[in-house]
């Protein structure tokens, strides 16, 4: 596991405490923001529930359209949160996370994945895009399995619905105390 790897959750915490503390949300802030920020938590849920890391290659599911989908819906998750929050500051430093931590965290991961799963990985690759998703998926796919509750649990995705619910009760009793 690179540097980046271990850092990107503490790097989380530390942005959601810059959040609370620099955030101004508004009506139209929250308003536009957080629907933002439930459509990210959703697919961060969605490929949860269908990842079974370092097991199997994940290719159904949003996995169809990005190979990335816990990415995208984390970039979704926090753009959605900043939108609420009001802070062009906020929107910097996730920017600089995006750019300096997630994707070159995705490259190491796609390394990985490329040396466990070799010409399957190439081709699904070669078939679907990194990070901003295709909306048709690739002629080969076949109908995604269901969703397992039982990996969501396992992969303790939970904890980013909690945390989501946490800082948007932040920020609402923010805008509505005027703190």
């Amino acid at each position: 596991m690179s540097a980046l790897q271990r850092w990107r959750v503490p790097l989380g915490f530390a942005s959601a405490a810059a959040l609370l503390l620099w955030a101004h949300p508004s009506a139209f802030t929250l308003a536009l923001g957080l629907p933002i920020a439930l459509a990210g938590l959703g697919l961060r849920a969605a490929a949860a529930g269908h990842i079974r890391k370092n097991d199997v290659l994940a290719t159904q599911g949003p996995y169809r359209f990005t190979r990335n989908p816990l990415y995208l819906g984390s970039s979704l998750l926090g753009a959605g949160l900043v939108v609420a929050a009001g802070s062009w500051w906020l929107a910097l430093l996730a920017l600089l996370l995006l750019v300096f931590v997630y994707l070159p965290v995705i490259r190491s991961e796609e390394r990985f994945l490329a040396e466990r799963f070799g010409a399957a990985f190439q081709a699904y690759a070669t078939a679907v895009p990194r990070l901003l998703p295709r909306w048709r998926p690739p002629a080969a796919s076949t109908a995604a399995p269901s969703f397992s509750l039982a990996l969501y649990r396992r992969h303790r995705e939970y904890q980013a619905a909690l945390g989501f619910s946490v800082l948007a009760l932040a920020l609402l009793l923010k805008w509505k105390l005027r703190w």
